[in-house]
């Protein structure tokens, strides 16, 4: 008989009640009396921790993968993911997102293959590479975004004489949890190369549907976006008409897909951040986990009430609903990387602003392993 006491456990010796549990065990069910709190949190308990990685040690780290490790079929790709310590050891950035830094030396290309996961890649440093997606070749800069969407064919080439590094951002762990991975190798090491490169540029130049200023909040699209390429170039630009609108207080925008305004693939939104000097953002939360990637400029930010200083090249993470505040000591632009349209195409993204700038109550020091790193100039990675 069910006693009507408010934990709603049975009025049992406690025999009897060890003896449910080891049967209910036996038979791989779950009494959810023992567990409701651990699984309906009044607010997110992401296992991922707010985290940086030190971008003058993954280039670093990457020109000397350059140096001994091939890129050929099999391999792949000579990538180094960014793994968050509370994930247990799994190559994630944040629960949902995969962050990498990809490295191509000089004539080198990276064979053809396509996956369910869509990916993005924002070029940090270097020349002479191009990517081709599903037969259009697009060239390649630093603080271009360049889209792989799902299922895309797509190989990455370096023509020049440099190496060249970019932060690959995906969104294997979500596609992973819905058991959906799918991949591909292509016939050939490679596709062929088109007559003509960055078509779906051309297609689309000029169009005023490339950026949302802030960020997308309604539209909803299936469908990724068909131009392949955002060049820095244009977002530069835009971001340095939003400041002047604004009276040089922080302005973003958020690439869109020209044809419906939505975010540039159904499960990723990509966003540049214009930080000036002395302006700090204000302290927000928001459902849905974040990368950050530090494309140039100098400050820190506050995640959780925790310091991370950063400069060209870092990556850092915000798990979901921990609060983020943003301070810039020089001029600095940075990208974001997040799992929005997913939560707003579910119902359940939300943000909030806090009222007041976070206490901070420590400073984190980012890991790093001795040996040569690469200089910089001007703020930028090279």
């Amino acid at each position: 008989m069910i006693s009507d006491n408010s934990a709603g456990v049975q009025d049992a010796t406690g025999e009897e009640l060890e003896r449910l549990y080891r049967d209910l065990d036996a038979l791989d069910l779950h009494p959810l009396w023992n567990i409701t709190g651990e699984l309906l949190t009044e607010t997110p308990r992401p296992k991922a921790v707010p985290w940086l990685w030190n971008g003058a040690q993954l280039r670093a780290l990457g020109e000397r993968a350059i140096d001994l490790v091939p890129v050929e079929r099999g391999g792949e790709r000579r990538v180094l993911s960014l793994g968050n310590p509370g994930l247990g050891g799994r190559p994630y950035a944040v629960g949902t997102l995969w962050g990498a830094i990809q490295c191509l030396g000089p004539h080198e290309t990276a064979p053809a293959h396509r996956h369910s996961p869509g990916a993005i890649r924002f070029v940090l440093a270097g020349s002479g590479v191009w990517t081709t997606v599903d037969g259009d070749a697009c060239d390649m800069h630093p603080g271009d975004l360049i889209l792989t969407p799902s299922m895309h064919w797509h190989d990455h080439t370096n023509g020049g004489t440099e190496s060249m590094v970019w932060f690959d951002g995906l969104d294997l762990p979500m596609i992973e949890a819905l058991d959906g991975v799918f991949f591909e190798e292509y016939p050939e090491f490679a596709q062929p190369q088109p007559a003509v490169r960055n078509a779906s540029e051309a297609s689309h130049t000029g169009h005023p549907g490339r950026f949302r200023a802030g960020a997308v909040t309604d539209e909803l699209d299936p469908r990724s976006s068909r131009l392949l390429v955002y060049r820095w170039t244009e977002t530069d630009a835009e971001l340095t008409r939003l400041a002047a609108e604004a009276d040089q207080a922080p302005v973003s925008v958020e690439f869109t897909n020209p044809d419906s305004g939505a975010s540039v693939l159904p499960t990723l939104s990509c966003s540049m951040h214009r930080l000036p000097a002395g302006r700090p953002t204000r302290a927000r939360q928001q459902t849905g986990n974040a990368i950050w990637v530090v494309f140039r400029g100098e400050g820190h930010s506050v995640i959780g009430g925790q310091r991370f200083d950063w400069a060209p090249g870092d990556m850092f993470v915000v798990p979901s609903w921990v609060p983020v505040e943003h301070h810039a000591a020089t001029p600095a632009d940075l990208f974001r990387l997040t799992d929005a349209p997913v939560l707003r195409a579910l119902g359940i993204y939300r943000e909030r602003a806090l009222d007041d700038p976070q206490p901070v109550t420590g400073t984190f020091t980012a890991r790093t392993v001795a040996g040569p790193v690469p200089a910089t100039t001007s703020g930028e990675l090279l």
